[in-house]
């Protein structure tokens, strides 16, 4: 992510849902918001795409004919939902799913949702990625997965009872998704290039 946004004429530095609903991404490319700040996202490369799209279709195909839906980016995420708009935090997950159908609005997801996955870029810092832990942790998210593409491994966290469970698979591995009996994604098609 980078510096917040500087839009020209604009000298606000705190945002709410309702005004980053009203920005277009073709004009100032896409932003996501972390309490009221506004962060600039670079676009994704082609392995990203790759990745976020072999994850997809793994999780898709288990949860075809179940109640939780799965959803790639872009893809807004109001972790804090407020109905009045005035929510300060909507966030682009790479996959989302989301159990809860009350969860589901047309904009995006209204609430935590039950598992997010994040894929790493190069743009990405350790404080960005420390935030992101802590907003979904706070949030209520269920299970947080983080793809580094560079290393080819996958970081796991299981967020319940006030407990985090955190696992590390490589390349190689078979992962499974705590949340879900039976879906257990193969990373070696997932880092496939």
């Amino acid at each position: 992510m980078a510096d917040a946004l500087e839009k020209p004429g604009v000298s606000k530095k705190y945002f709410t849902y309702a005004d980053y609903k009203d920005w277009n991404p073709d004009e100032i490319g896409r932003y996501e918001l972390i309490y009221g700040v506004a962060y600039a996202m670079s676009g994704p490369n082609s392995y990203h795409q790759l990745i976020l799209g072999e994850l997809f279709k793994q999780i898709a195909v288990y949860l075809t004919g179940k109640p939780c839906k799965v959803y790639p980016a872009p893809f807004d995420v109001r972790l804090f939902y407020e109905e009045d708009e005035n929510d300060d935090t909507v966030v682009q997950p790479d996959i989302t799913i989301i159990c809860d159908e009350k969860k589901r609005g047309k904009e995006g997801c209204r609430g935590a949702p039950d598992f997010v996955a994040e894929i790493l870029s190069p743009s990405n810092t350790a404080s960005e990625m420390t935030r992101k832990f802590e907003l979904y942790r706070k949030a209520g998210v269920r299970e947080y997965w983080v793809l580094d593409p560079e290393s080819k491994l996958l970081q796991t966290h299981r967020f319940e009872g006030g407990q985090i469970l955190t696992r590390f698979y490589r390349a190689n591995d078979t992962a499974p998704v705590d949340i879900f009996s039976g879906l257990e994604i193969a990373l070696e098609a997932v880092f496939a290039e």
